[in-house]
């Protein structure tokens, strides 16, 4: 049963877990438990993306194993870079996630220049509905390809190409709405972070 707590006591909560470090001793698990589960599953989807390699050419398929992984590594990366958006009012609440954010990265010993703090691939995934309408709206004329592709990124390079999305397995490189995202970096990270899941 959950029980309702209103704001002025979440705010009173937060800031005695700012006191702390920005996570209670006794939560440091709950916070360890899920992400290692985001790691896991980020490095599963990347095995079978692998896998899927030797066994099919299909764009589809392929593309949507990169975007599990990616789905993955963007849960994984905002528990290090949490949003800073919220209500004004919830100033310590705020605050909390940004110090559990710091508390965090020191805990596995990330720092601001990871692969994991670029939040554009996980952003273009997650608003790609939103992206979609701007490019369409900027993109008048040329050869559209609004189905997904196998191929060299270069494909992006024309400018009259409108590649909606290409996979390049060779580079490890997805282009989305003509933008191109290397995402090797990211696997690498993951794998560096908690290399018992890669075995």
């Amino acid at each position: 049963m959950v029980v309702e707590i209103d704001n002025e006591e979440l705010e009173r909560r937060a800031a005695i877990t700012l006191e702390c470090g920005g996570v209670q001793p006794m939560h440091n698990l709950f916070y360890t438990y899920s992400v290692r589960y985001s790691a896991e599953r980020a490095i599963a989807a990347f095995k079978q993306y692998d896998y899927l390699l030797t066994q099919t050419n299909d764009a589809s398929t392929l593309i949507s194993e990169v975007q599990e992984a990616i789905l993955h590594v963007g849960a994984l990366s905002r528990y290090f870079w949490p949003s800073p958006s919220g209500r004004k009012k919830d100033k310590q609440q705020r605050a909390l996630r940004m110090q559990r954010g710091e508390y965090l990265k020191n805990l596995y010993k990330l720092t601001d220049d990871s692969p994991l703090a670029n939040r554009e691939l996980r952003n273009a995934w997650e608003h790609f509905d939103e992206k979609m309408d701007t490019y369409l709206l900027t993109q008048m004329a040329g050869s559209f390809f609004p189905s997904p592709i196998i191929g060299s990124h270069e494909l992006a390079d024309s400018p009259t190409g409108k590649i909606f999305k290409l996979l390049d397995p060779e580079v490890e490189c997805l282009v989305l709405l003509g933008q191109k995202f290397f995402f090797a970096p990211l696997r690498h990270e993951v794998e560096r972070i908690f290399p018992e899941f890669t075995k």
